[in-house]
């Protein structure tokens, strides 16, 4: 008699055990004791409320909101709010909890929060969300969950500049302190103290860790891949703003995007997509369907499933099951979105030999570039005001030694691309791909130490921080 090999089974975790899987089995290469490892993992506080809003009909609707403070071993928190009509509890907290880690792993001295109201935003005025989200600020500053030393909230899914700035001004009319007010919410408009290189942040902090995880010989070498992103095959899936920048930036960097997806179907074209031409095409038509010179895909998920190098899904959690794992032809996948990877998917895709960049750390671009903002706030000063022009100075007066030694005139078009001091936007993104890489560094040391995968590596490096840093604190009282 031939035995046949049962399928796989997938059994349904929520996001919240998900998420404590990956903890518990990074901690398991950790020497902490079990109660301290116990506290990292806790959720400290969870504010669930519900509020009423007034419609523009004149009916009144009662709001469901959270927000979830994960840990308070560094303070403020730092998390998005997101507007969804999914939005739980667990996701929350799962979130929140993701924070910590990421925040941990790029060096950001704060710890995780995340907050959500559930809503279809589709479905409301811009009034009636301009109400929703200043009762919001409201219902989290009566219980001390928002402020610059506090928390510190910033976009997320649904969310944008617009809504931050009603949070800053919300939470100004009912400040004690004005003076640092500013720092209550990062993501603002650059007038109302956001920092320029913000909404680009996490897509291009997924091309710089995407980049980095490239340029490591050995790990390419293995793939069956050359070191350098140079014309390796991408696809993405979701063009919101994390998945938009990250495809601009890599196909910028040298890759060929073969393959885009959203909501309303994929696009394949083996030869290549020009990501702004299909942008303007959406634009245009309502779809990136009937891209000319592209093949259309019915269904968004089977834009995973393309023959690519690297597969970027930015789009939402659990988009890769053990049902379409095993069809996955990728060698790369770069988790541009939190939790797209399942935990039985990645076990199965861990054995295929695919490369697996996780998410806590791929997408930090965002906590960073906030962080930076949050710091600009403080300072009350741009980055950059006190010394581009002196900068400029200095590289022409080298320029104009340059011409004198050898007594050739030094091209214009040289010295204006020499002689340039940096601006804000300029020092931001320079912060950023310094973080991205000396964290994608110090993971690479772990997983090599450990002798684990990159996403283990991630939560072990997380946990050995937030450890030493609870050691350090002491346990109160």
């Amino acid at each position: 008699m031939q035995l046949t090999e049962a399928p796989v089974e997938e059994r349904t975790y929520s996001f919240w055990e998900q998420v404590n899987r990956m903890f518990d089995r990074a901690a398991a290469h950790t020497k902490h004791p079990k109660g301290l490892l116990d506290q990292i993992k806790a959720c400290n506080s969870v504010y669930r409320m519900e509020f009423p809003v007034k419609r523009d009909d004149g009916s009144i609707e009662v709001v469901r909101a959270y927000r979830a403070e994960h840990s308070h071993h560094k303070l403020p928190t730092k998390g998005g709010i997101r507007y969804a009509p999914n939005v739980t509890e667990d996701e929350v907290m799962a979130l929140a909890a993701l924070m910590t880690y990421k925040c941990a792993i790029v060096d950001v001295p704060f710890g995780g929060a995340k907050g959500g109201v559930k809503i279809d935003r589709r479905q409301y005025s811009e009034a009636e969300l301009e109400r929703i989200t200043r009762r919001y600020t409201y219902e989290l500053l009566k219980k001390n969950f928002i402020g610059p030393g506090v928390d510190v909230p910033a976009p997320d899914y649904g969310t944008g500049p617009r809504e931050m700035a009603w949070i800053l001004d919300t939470y100004n009319s009912f400040s004690s302190n004005p003076l640092e007010a500013l720092a209550c919410v990062t993501g603002k408009p650059v007038g109302q103290g956001g920092v320029r290189g913000r909404k680009e942040a996490t897509g291009r902090g997924v091309f710089f860790g995407v980049r980095e995880a490239c340029s490591v010989e050995e790990d390419m070498k293995a793939l069956g891949l050359q070191p350098g992103l140079g014309g390796k095959t991408v696809v993405v899936q979701g063009l919101g703003n994390v998945g938009y920048h990250a495809a601009k930036f890599l196909q910028e960097g040298g890759a060929v995007l073969v393959g885009l997806a959203e909501i309303e179907g994929a696009i394949y074209n083996p030869d290549g997509l020009d990501l702004e031409a299909v942008m303007e095409h959406r634009r245009r038509t309502g779809s990136i369907l009937n891209f000319p010179g592209a093949k259309n895909l019915e269904r968004s998920q089977d834009a995973l499933e393309l023959p690519c190098d690297i597969l970027v899904p930015a789009a939402l959690e659990n988009q890769i099951t053990v049902e379409n794992a095993p069809h996955i032809q990728a060698r790369i996948i770069a988790e541009a979105a939190n939790g797209p990877v399942t935990i039985e998917a990645e076990e199965i895709l861990l054995k295929k030999g695919v490369l697996i960049i996780p998410d806590v750390y791929l997408n930090a671009g965002g906590v960073t570039v906030s962080y930076f903002e949050w710091l600009r706030n403080l300072y009350h000063v741009r980055f950059g005001r006190l010394s581009k022009r002196f900068e400029e100075r200095t590289f022409s007066r080298i320029l104009e030694v340059i011409e004198d030694l050898t007594g050739k005139k030094v091209p214009v078009e040289l010295i204006q691309e020499v002689a340039h001091g940096a601006d804000e936007e300029d020092l931001v993104n320079s912060g950023l791909e310094e973080t991205m890489i000396n964290a994608y560094q110090e993971i690479l040391t772990i997983r090599r130490e450990h002798g684990v995968d990159l996403r283990t590596a991630a939560f072990i490096d997380a946990i050995n921080k937030v450890a030493q840093s609870y050691l350090e604190l002491g346990i109160f009282p």
